[in-house]
């Protein structure tokens, strides 16, 4: 490829890159306007008079209680997931036992369920044990609703761990616990990076099992939780822009620190399996 092609390429993809982080741009202003300014004004102008009310609006409405909440069942549920599906995804590749593809496609079978055909007999399920409007009902969902996809990601790269190691250190006393703990997920990290990061997104920004089964505030996330801000007669939506500011603040942050990790679990699983 000649300069010209050189050129060319880096003026698509500083479009594309444009394309991609103006509604992030626009958002930031969108939170630093009044409800006049958004739809009277230039949708796309910068505002008049910077309104920093906006988050202090949001921070007195609640959103430190339901973005501790965001935080605390996306960490929990994310570390349950990973463990899991690491734990089953060795059993099934790493030992030598007849069910194992049968157990493998059930696992699978996940993925094919669309999440809103599964609303009513969950929620019917979780009221039966006494967990609608509690965070356990929560966790338990997104842990069994992530574990198709993270399984399929670790599949193949704990396909190909040479089982040299495995039989290294049965040999020197290992136990399998020890096997799977001090030596298969330190192996793994790249890849368990990938599926942290994934789960991680997915339930942050999750909003339909959140608003189904919870419907204390003091359990609420923050995707649910910015509803508190839309009003009968009036909707405050410099405040709402602003609770979408800090809503994905985090995932953003952590994307931009993990990319790299991202990026070398998906090419080491795609390429060894």
């Amino acid at each position: 490829m000649g300069r010209i092609g050189y050129v060319f390429l880096y003026l698509c993809l500083a479009a594309v890159a444009v394309f991609q982080v103006f509604p992030i741009f626009w958002l930031i202003l969108f939170s630093l306007k009044d409800n006049y300014e958004i739809f009277a004004g230039n949708p796309f102008a910068l505002p008049e008079a910077v309104k920093w009310e906006n988050y202090l609006s949001v921070f007195q409405g609640g959103i430190g209680t339901y973005f501790w909440n965001s935080i605390w069942t996306t960490i929990v549920s994310t570390m349950l997931t990973v463990l899991i599906a690491s734990m089953a995804t060795f059993v099934i590749t790493r030992m030598r036992w007849k069910l194992s593809k049968l157990v493998l496609s059930l696992f699978l079978i996940g993925l094919m369920i669309p999440m809103h055909s599964a609303l009513i007999p969950l929620f019917k399920m979780f009221m039966e044990a006494g967990l609608i409007d509690n965070p356990i009902s929560i966790i338990i969902t997104y842990t069994a609703y992530n574990l198709p996809i993270t399984m399929m990601i670790l599949l193949g790269f704990y396909s190909t761990i040479p089982r040299e190691i495995e039989e290294a250190a049965i040999v020197d006393g290992s136990s399998i616990h020890r096997l799977f703990f001090r030596i298969i997920l330190p192996i793994s990290a790249p890849v368990l990076s990938t599926t942290v990061i994934i789960n991680m997104i997915y339930n942050w920004n999750e909003f339909v099992f959140v608003n189904t089964f919870i419907s204390s505030d003091k359990y609420k996330t923050l995707t649910v939780g910015m509803q508190n801000f839309i009003g009968q007669y009036m909707t405050d939506w410099g405040a709402i822009g602003a609770t979408l500011v800090i809503s994905f603040l985090p995932i953003l942050i952590a994307f931009l620190f993990f990319s790299d990790r991202i990026v070398e679990g998906i090419t080491s699983s795609a390429v060894k399996g």
